[in-house]
């Protein structure tokens, strides 16, 4: 029986929903499955036949880190998703290589470390005169962590958010805040071994208070049924991913989210790669799909 780890961080424990189903679905699917904590050094990786990456949700304060320990566990294991793969979709500059190769993307700047934050946020509100609000976010982070959402008249106090993360030498995203996220929620759509699995609305996150310090934001979740437009993104978006990176092979997992543009037209949110809840309570089967596909790449009998 092949062994599988699924790989989460110690200070994850008990807060990711998906991994209770997918233990059982894996042990029912002839795998030999442990949960392990990313930043546990007792650890021996090499002992698995491969590691998944699940829930190493606190990577975003130790990229250097976590990124080292990818690639230990890749020259002893398989490491799914791939290393390469993981290197290149924890910083979201990965947007702007989908947006060159024409994926629709929320349109968006980045300012890097050694920039002005006023002046590169006020170059960014005079590119968007219509964004009656935006959203200021690290190119490294997840689970809304460090995330806010300001209204134009509140250039100054988004300037000092923006420096506090230059200063900490953190690239930055700047997005205009798109009204249909307030009526429609975002989308997610789930893809399991390459094939579309499920998909979730999320309703509205972001509030103008202060930026989330929490490992991650409540998320209000429900199913739902994507829209044709939104399924062919989706599928365009993964394509793109795939060029870019000259994969061989479906990824294991991956959730593209998405939103509504002012044009009414589906835009790349966000391509979630590394290390995305699949939210297999909303999708009953899923985790066995998923399982069985994880266990004929493994071999498992």
């Amino acid at each position: 029986m092949p062994r599988l780890a699924l790989a989460t961080a110690i200070a994850a424990a008990g807060r990711d929903d998906d991994l209770a189903p997918l233990l059982d679905a894996c042990a029912a699917a002839g795998l030999q499955v442990q949960a392990r904590a990313w930043d546990d050094p007792s650890v021996s990786w090499g002992r698995f036949d491969a590691v998944l990456l699940r829930s190493t949700w606190d990577y975003t304060g130790r990229l250097r880190e976590f990124l080292d320990w990818c690639a230990r566990v890749s020259a002893r294991t398989r490491l799914l998703n791939p290393l390469p793969v993981v290197g290149w979709n924890v910083d979201k500059h990965y947007l702007a290589d989908l947006a060159a190769r024409g994926v629709l993307v929320v349109p968006g700047a980045f300012v890097e470390p050694e920039q002005d934050p006023l002046p590169a946020l006020q170059a960014f509100l005079a590119a968007h005169p219509h964004a009656a609000e935006f959203v200021v976010k690290p190119a490294v982070g997840a689970g809304a962590r460090d995330v806010q959402r300001y209204a134009r008249e509140q250039e100054f106090a988004a300037a000092n958010h923006l420096g506090r993360l230059l200063e900490a030498e953190r690239s930055a995203l700047l997005q205009p805040y798109l009204p249909a996220v307030d009526r429609d929620g975002e989308t997610g759509l789930v893809f399991l071994a390459g094939e579309f699995s499920h998909a979730i609305r999320k309703h509205a996150l972001l509030q103008r208070d202060r930026p989330s310090e929490a490992l991650f934001a409540p998320e209000r979740i429900e199913p739902r049924t994507p829209r044709p437009d939104e399924l062919a993104l989706a599928l365009q978006a993964l394509a793109a991913a795939g060029a870019a990176l000259r994969m061989r092979a479906p990824l294991a997992y991956a959730r593209v989210d998405l939103l509504r543009g002012d044009d009414g037209q589906p835009r790349l949110l966000e391509l979630e790669l590394c290390e995305p809840s699949l939210f297999l309570a909303q999708a009953p089967g899923s985790a066995e799909r998923f399982a069985r596909a994880l266990a004929q790449r493994l071999g498992a009998r």
